[in-house]
């Protein structure tokens, strides 16, 4: 068991003013749980796929549902939720970084533990399955439904789950990043929702934070392929390899889209 095998300096665990509901939180159940029960993400996965597709099947002769206070709702309370992980996850990393640098900020569990973000990073794991619910305004709505928008939404709530059960190095970096860009993208959305005209530069933003992301996840994992000799550094070859294979691919089509989104259909207004 992983649990038996971790080994941190207790200074990693030094309190940081954490509130109860985060000390009292068991980790130690919540990793059991992630264990025995990430293999139902796979099934989650292609239930999603099954109903997404199968609404947008259902809605294609009908009339679009306007849903902008549920949209709102939604957007808004992701946006909080996001920004309050981001806040106590950085609080941690932070922590780690001024103390114990770089390196260990990549390799420690300590984020799975400690009082701060145990319970952060925990549903941060859980939040990939909530963000499920972003496609189904999506096709009810009847908007246009791309591929990379589902993709990463299957592809990343099987790998968190993968990832979070075996505790391995470079969670808290995934999860304080994905934070921080949920944070502003929910926030993006939520404006949209409630009618606010929002810059385009604004949406262009978003989209090169989220390359920014996968450039910066693909970099760690390759210093964590240079680290995992090192016993302080722990993962497995099956999570590097997928979740290199995911952040690479994310990185395609993020560019991919900021081209034919921004850059391409900015080309065609200047020649008309």
């Amino acid at each position: 068991m992983l649990d038996m095998e971790l080994s941190l300096d207790p200074s990693e665990l030094q309190p940081l003013g954490e509130y109860d509901f985060e000390r009292n939180f068991n980790d130690r159940e919540a990793r059991e749980w992630m264990r025995e029960n990430w293999h139902k993400s796979l099934f989650f996965a292609v239930a999603y796929v099954i109903l997404i597709f199968g609404i947008q099947h259902f809605m294609k002769e009908r009339k679009g549902y306007k849903l902008r206070i549920p949209l709102t709702l939604w957007s808004l309370s992701l946006a909080l939720f996001s920004a309050i992980g981001a806040h106590r996850m950085w609080k941690h990393m932070a922590f780690i970084l001024s103390t114990k640098g770089f390196k260990q900020s990549v390799c420690s569990q300590s984020v799975y533990v400690h009082p701060v973000s145990k319970l952060w990073g925990y549903l941060f794991a859980l939040s990939k399955l909530l963000e499920l619910g972003d496609t189904m305004f999506i096709v009810l709505r009847k908007k246009k439904l791309i591929f990379l928008h589902w993709y990463h939404h299957v592809t990343t709530l099987i790998v968190t789950w993968h990832g979070y059960k075996d505790m391995v190095a470079g969670g808290g970096w995934l999860a304080v990043l994905n934070f921080s860009v949920h944070a502003v993208m929910y926030s993006y959305y939520a404006m949209r929702a409630v009618g606010f005209q929002v810059p385009r530069f604004f949406a262009m933003a978003i989209t090169f934070l989220q390359m920014l992301q996968m450039l910066a996840l693909i970099i760690l994992n390759v210093l964590i392929i240079f680290w995992m000799e090192d016993k302080v550094c722990h993962t497995t070859w099956t999570t590097v390899f997928l979740s290199s294979v995911l952040y690479l691919s994310f990185l395609v089509l993020f560019c991919n889209y900021f081209f034919k989104t921004y850059l391409r259909s900015t080309q065609k207004s200047k020649r008309e």
